[in-house]
């Protein structure tokens, strides 16, 4: 049972992702870099042992220990725009194994809104690595998440679930490929170069063909940085309405928490199509009031991009073997962590034995050998222990009987308290 990992507490996963939840009121519950940190330091400050946070256009989710799972919901409403009433009728909640299972299906790609998105994974690296940096990540949640990790290397190597598209980055660029003639030379501008515009860079320049990309953000020397890889054309924030004017497709990547676009900024006459890669929302829905102007958000991108992935949904059982299958390893190391105590309190009462023996024949022994004497003892001490803890490991039944059982034999119940 996880909750072992943390005496009275148990280990919860609690959010909101796609599945239920409309772009908008993702939006709501979404957690910028610094709310996740605020997030992370008030779950410190309330005694919470371990917990990790993620947020992404796809869902925002807690991991962690908690005495109930209030706890982690009222943080996140605390945090986000969302309230408590509102999670309660698109959220879900899963404890222990059900929690496990959950992460190990998000962090796979088998949860993503496009199957096989293996970008899910380094986002949950990076959350646990920030949480690791305010110590609060517990060695159950860490063996966790290195075992979900190792499912994802192992999904993406000997599968092709993550064959074609992998990510709603490139579902823009698939969506620009099967709109507009290949070659075409189309005028791209892409507004905010975070890692979701960066990714669609890479992608636009590797499958387009297209040099006609312009990269404005508000901090220019990320889009310099970025542009300096590719020979590409970089503007001043202050131009965005130029640009706009010059533009056939405006691609939105910023991650800004409110519209960062919207139907002032457009003043052209000829056909625009704007895509939308952002949660919050980054562009206003009133631009929809332009005839000339075409928005799609990402949901959308996602849905054009899942009915191409048919293919993909083959390898699903295969995925799922192997996550059965480190999930399983990571169960017995579970379960070993159960009944740790009641064998290192083992050892402890056979090393005394073992040392009272030898001390009461040391002086009866003719050439006692103290050396030998030790090293024959410590090979039996570890063989008794080693049987137990198969046994331990092996038991059908009830592990806690008989983790009970071996502390009345042994008398281990005040070594192991």
């Amino acid at each position: 049972m996880a909750a072992a990992a943390a005496s009275h507490f148990t280990f919860y996963a609690i959010g909101i992702s796609y599945r239920k939840a409309d772009a908008v009121t993702r939006g709501s519950f979404s957690l910028s870099a610094d709310a996740i940190d605020n997030l992370l330091i008030q779950a410190k400050a309330e005694g919470i042992p371990s917990l990790a946070v993620i947020s992404t256009c796809n869902r925002t989710e807690l991991y962690g220990f908690a005495q109930h799972p209030f706890q982690l919901i009222k943080l996140l409403c605390e945090h986000s725009h969302g309230t408590v009433e509102e999670f309660e009728k698109i959220a879900y909640i899963y404890k222990n194994e059900a929690a496990n299972d959950h992460l190990f299906t998000v962090g796979t790609g088998l949860d993503s809104q496009i199957l096989g998105d293996f970008e899910i994974i380094g986002q949950l690296k990076m959350s646990f690595k920030k949480s690791k940096s305010y110590q609060l990540v517990n060695p159950y949640m860490e063996r966790l998440i290195n075992a979900v990790i190792q499912a994802s290397k192992r999904i993406k190597t000997e599968t092709d679930l993550s064959s074609g598209v992998t990510s709603v980055s490139f579902a823009s660029v698939q969506y620009i490929l099967e709109n507009f003639e290949k070659g075409s030379n189309q005028n791209i501008t892409l507004f905010g170069t975070g890692k979701i515009g960066r990714n669609t860079c890479e992608n636009l320049i590797k499958h387009t063909d297209n040099k006609e990309i312009t990269l404005i953000n508000r901090t220019k020397d990320k889009a310099e940085r970025i542009a300096g890889k590719f020979d590409l054309v970089v503007k001043d924030y202050a131009q965005l309405e130029e640009q706009i004017a010059q533009t056939d497709i405006l691609i939105v990547a910023t991650g800004a928490q409110n519209p960062t676009v919207s139907k002032d900024l457009i003043f052209t006459n000829k056909p625009l199509l704007i895509l939308d890669l952002s949660i919050p929302k980054n562009v206003n829905e009133n631009v929809k009031e332009l005839s000339n102007v075409n928005l799609v958000h990402l949901d959308e991108l996602s849905r054009i991009t899942n009915r191409t992935l048919q293919n993909r949904e083959n390898f699903i059982p295969q995925a799922h073997q192997i996550i059965k299958e480190i999930h399983s390893e990571f169960k017995l190391w579970q379960e070993s962590r159960r009944f740790a105590p009641t064998m290192n309190a083992l050892k402890t009462k056979l090393s005394t034995l073992k040392e009272a023996e030898i001390k009461s024949n040391r002086t009866k022994i003719t050439d006692f050998n103290q050396e030998q004497a030790d090293l024959i003892a410590d090979k039996i001490i570890q063989k008794i222990a080693g049987h137990f803890a198969n046994h331990l490991r092996n038991e059908e039944e009830s592990t806690e009987e008989a983790i009970e059982l071996l502390n009345k034999v042994f008398k281990l119940e005040q070594i192991n308290s």
